[in-house]
């Protein structure tokens, strides 16, 4: 693993996506910064950290993809790595809400966002963005979200946790390599709110009820509408509103 640290940067995912259209990085190439200016989430969110209290990183991930169809294995591999570093801290209630962001009971501690881009050799490659509050403790007008310090009474080593969530990455992509089917089930057992009622909103901002069940072959939130009809939705067509 190669570990480019930065005290500050608009965004860790642009500027190793910048980095990687210069020069052939080696797999697992990760960035890091202090201070992230112009951080991003799912939906075009923007993510604000406290300097130097979160870990933002991004990694390079590639040579893992090969069909676009199973992108979302990327998603489970990294998801069930930071779940993974984040149970050995003894963090309690942790769950996946879909796509990718990481809860601690109903409380939001930390959001991965993952780009691809496809070259013109076929391949994909991949910036894995993770943003994780750490030992931030100010969370004024943000009544969802929490940190590790917060909810454990302590402080945390960032570097500790990146080393970890890092060597479950590499860890989870081999094993993905040769059968996935272990980790997607892991993924889905962590669903947040899975088979319990739920509200949701679609695209057009209509509310409806509904019950998670798991997710598609290719990573689509999978609900049980209350005419017994399972429908299929992409990250853009659904919002749960918790």
């Amino acid at each position: 693993m190669k570990l480019i640290k930065l005290d500050a940067i608009d965004s860790t995912n642009e500027f190793l996506k910048g980095l990687s259209a210069q020069q052939d990085l080696e797999n697992f190439t990760v960035v890091t910064a202090e201070n992230q200016t112009k951080g991003k989430g799912q939906r075009g969110a923007v993510w604000n950290s406290e300097v130097g209290k979160n870990l933002i990183m991004s990694v390079l991930v590639r040579d893992f993809l090969t069909d676009i169809n199973a992108i979302f294995n990327l998603n489970i591999a990294f998801s069930l790595a930071v779940i993974a570093a984040l149970k050995k801290k003894n963090i309690p209630d942790l769950s996946i809400k879909w796509p990718n962001d990481i809860l601690s009971a109903n409380k939001k501690i930390g959001g991965i966002l993952i780009e691809n881009s496809i070259k013109s050799d076929a391949a994909i490659l991949s910036i894995v963005g993770l943003g994780l509050n750490v030992n931030q403790t100010n969370f004024e007008g943000l009544p969802k979200a929490s940190s590790l310090s917060i909810i454990i009474g302590q402080n945390l080593d960032k570097e500790e946790l990146l080393s970890e969530i890092m060597a479950n990455l590499e860890k989870n992509v081999a094993e993905s390599l040769q059968n996935p089917t272990n980790l997607r089930q892991q993924y889905v057992d962590l669903i947040y709110k899975k088979d319990i009622p739920m509200p949701f909103m679609n695209q057009n901002n209509k509310k409806f009820m509904g019950i998670i069940q798991g997710i598609s072959p290719i990573g689509r939130l999978l609900v049980l509408l209350v005419d017994d009809s399972v429908v299929e939705f992409d990250i853009k067509e659904v919002q749960m509103l918790y």
